[in-house]
């Protein structure tokens, strides 16, 4: 396997900002390649373009640095559930949405997805931590849509999105780690599908004599 190059900074010095952004999309690929345990900070540096003591000052150690990327990518998912549920008004297309996000993101950003879903690291109790806060925080955004529309209590709603939140990313992660023979599409379109059945069973409030 031919050896990754080092992603050299532009001349000069980068705003702490954009260094920091650089060394988090550098660890990324370097931690999804190797796990947590076989990556170290002298790979990720080197690949960055920087010196050890350059990564240090932005993350004391590996750990923290796993955790700012592990993070960032909580917040991506979580954005993008919200998002899809902003999307339209129409129920039935916003569970198609929902659903559509994490088939999204197995697809088109595997390297992300596995940091979160499939950690080597999951004994620590602040990684588990965020990725517990990726399904329940995803839950709470969906059981607020649910709750306003149908007026159920506020357990019933959460045990509904989490449900949903479970069909589309364990879904998703089966369909992309079996290398199923169905395509996206028709992933999604079966799945979103079968949670628009179930969850479309609950009327709207107030809409109760509507077909």
């Amino acid at each position: 396997m031919t050896e990754a190059a080092p992603l050299r900074a532009p001349k000069g010095r980068m705003p702490r900002v954009a260094r920091r952004a650089q060394l988090l999309e550098v660890a990324l690929d370097v931690f999804v390649e190797q796990g947590y345990h076989a990556a170290s900070m002298d790979v990720i540096a080197e690949r960055a373009g920087v010196s050890k003591p350059v990564l240090y000052q932005h993350f004391p150690g590996k750990l923290e640095l796993y955790l700012a990327l592990l993070e960032t990518c909580s917040d991506t998912v979580i954005g993008a559930v919200r998002t899809a549920l902003a999307s339209t008004h129409d129920n039935r297309q916003r569970v198609k949405a929902t659903i559509a996000l994490w088939y999204d993101y197995v697809a088109d950003e595997g390297a992300a997805f596995r940091l979160v879903f499939e950690s080597d690291l999951t004994s620590d109790p602040a990684v588990r931590a965020q990725i517990d806060r990726v399904i329940q925080e995803s839950a709470a955004a969906i059981a607020e849509v649910i709750r306003e529309d149908t007026g159920l209590p506020d357990a019933a709603s959460h045990l509904l999105a989490v449900s949903l939140v479970g069909m589309g990313h364990v879904g998703a992660r089966n369909w992309i780690d079996t290398n199923s023979t169905l395509s996206k599409d028709e992933a999604l379109t079966l799945v979103a599908g079968l949670a628009w059945r179930g969850i479309g069973g609950f009327p709207r409030e107030n809409t109760q004599g509507e077909d």
